[in-house]
């Protein structure tokens, strides 16, 4: 499966795709308009090591719920993720059994390099 988990309303998730250069293999999902799934985010869980580690600590809803002092659980992370689109780190690419999260400039490096190899 080649899979994007996006919003589109984010300019630099668009940016993102258009530097990746996909193919029409890939599934765009919008994540705003297309809730994510409790099956689907079990799916990205099980490529990564932690429901933290699709949780964005960015959202304006991290700081405005004052999560920052809680000592969140995984099950924590998983439910704000499944309630708000906001609290999933973007974006996500799943390639096969590789999942990719995030916009940082080595993630989309590394992605860049798993879907043109």
């Amino acid at each position: 499966m080649k899979k994007i988990y996006y919003l589109s309303s984010c300019n630099t998730c668009m940016r993102i795709i258009d530097e990746l250069k996909i193919n029409d293999e890939f599934i765009l999902q919008d994540i705003k308009s297309e809730s994510i799934t409790k099956s689907q985010l079990e799916e990205m869980r099980g490529l990564t090591d932690s429901y933290e580690s699709l949780f964005s600590k960015r959202a304006r809803l991290y700081k405005e719920l004052g999560l920052k002092e809680k000592n969140l659980t995984e099950d924590d992370f998983k439910k704000f993720i499944l309630e708000h689109y906001t609290f999933l780190k973007r974006p996500v690419t799943i390639i096969n059994d590789q999942i990719f999260i995030g916009n940082s400039k080595k993630v989309v490096e590394a992605t860049k390099k798993a879907i043109h190899e």
